[in-house]
């Protein structure tokens, strides 16, 4: 879907169909089968195993393939995937799994200009729904992302499929989807566009949603206020990247993450974990760089919600309990680079104070400028 606007001429919103519901995978086969007759289907290992049993009956009355994207989409698995649709002659690709699997099977649907079908085994990203890939190496550290030209075609939220992930996918998904407010609140929160407006409005309106019925769905899975979660986190936050566009940018959180995936012990935590941890780095950067005390007073707050429901606040949380001073300096320029969405912070920040911030983010609230500003250079 496609909307003009004066400031940004073509932005893609949504994908073309949603189909949401408990066992909704098994009603959806005469939609596949109206986009293409002989789909390869991109998964992980793991997520391949738990949706083939329900796949495979809605798919028999068509050709259809399969290939695992590996550790990661990076470009090496990239080429093994154009590939295999080659192969297969392929006409339709259907993405299942978690935020790497969907993200490779978006960007291969992209470059051969296929129709895809996105079916997401966990809440613990938007993938399923935005037309955006992210690229790694096949160490696992983030190299680029893509804008696609297009959202999905169709996605299929069946609530029976995110049940069988772990609680964790989902609090990861709540850490990703709190960001939308913290990054796009500073990135775009003075825009007089209208769809940039709306989008900040409603990651507002998503992180009190998350504040006020995250816990309650951890405790009670499968429940109505579970499935709100879950839409919350996979359909609500994709709308938000959707309305904003490249104007709703994302900013220091997600910077920090890129960082962190240079340094091995990260690769055992996911996306939203790093991004979560992100958000308080650029809570402490808004305290300490720029004098905010209401980012310290947010701050504060996140890491209440946090301990409620488990999301990482230090780094050894994020299992770099040993993490050297070197390590740390490697992670912080990766997210200070040049083209890095650092820098859509409204303040200049150099890897010294990221570094700072990121060693700090449970310091209590600063109320001594100066101390605030030696922290921020790196000399407190």
């Amino acid at each position: 879907m496609t909307v003009n606007s004066c400031s940004a001429p073509t932005i893609t919103i949504a994908p073309t169909q949603v189909m949401r519901g408990a066992g909704v995978l098994a009603q959806a086969g005469a939609a596949i089968a109206r986009l293409g007759q002989r789909p390869l289907v991109i998964s992980g290992q793991h997520s391949g195993a738990v949706v083939q049993p329900r796949l495979a009956p809605i798919l028999a009355g068509l050709t259809y393939g399969s290939a695992t994207y590996g550790q990661d989409c990076s470009e090496t698995s990239l080429a093994q995937l154009r590939q295999a649709v080659v192969e297969h002659q392929a006409d339709l690709i259907i993405g299942v799994g978690g935020g790497k699997a969907l993200d490779a099977a978006k960007l291969i649907a992209d470059h051969c200009q296929l129709p895809v079908v996105t079916i997401p085994t966990t809440a613990a990203t938007c993938a399923a729904w935005t037309a955006l890939s992210n690229v790694y190496s096949e160490a696992g550290a983030f190299q680029y992302d893509v804008g696609l030209l297009r959202c999905p075609d169709l996605l299929i939220l069946d609530y029976q499929i995110i049940a069988t992930a772990s609680n964790r996918t989902l609090v990861a998904g709540i850490g990703d989807a709190l960001a939308k407010w913290y990054e796009a609140s500073v990135s775009s929160g003075h825009s007089q566009d209208t769809l940039v407006i709306a989008a900040v409005q409603q990651a507002r309106v998503l992180r009190d949603i998350l504040f006020q019925k995250a816990a309650i769905a951890l405790e009670q899975p499968e429940s109505q206020t579970w499935q709100e979660v879950v839409d919350a986190t996979v359909l609500m936050a994709g709308v938000i990247g959707g309305l904003g566009g490249a104007q709703c940018r994302t900013v220091a959180a997600h910077a920090v993450h890129n960082g962190l995936t240079h340094l091995p012990p990260t690769r055992q935590t996911l996306h939203g974990e790093k991004v979560a941890f992100g958000i308080l780095v650029q809570l402490r950067l808004e305290e300490m760089v720029a004098g905010n005390h209401l980012a310290a007073t947010a701050r504060q707050q996140l890491l209440k919600f946090y301990s409620e429901i488990g999301l990482p606040t230090t780094l050894a949380a994020l299992g770099m309990e040993q993490v050297t001073l070197q390590a740390l300096q490697t992670a912080a320029e990766v997210a200070c680079l040049p083209n890095s969405d650092l820098h859509h912070l409204p303040f200049p920040v150099e890897p010294a104070q990221l570094m700072a911030a990121m060693v700090s983010t449970t310091a209590p609230v600063e109320r001594n400028s100066k101390n605030a500003a030696a922290i921020g250079e790196g000399k407190a």
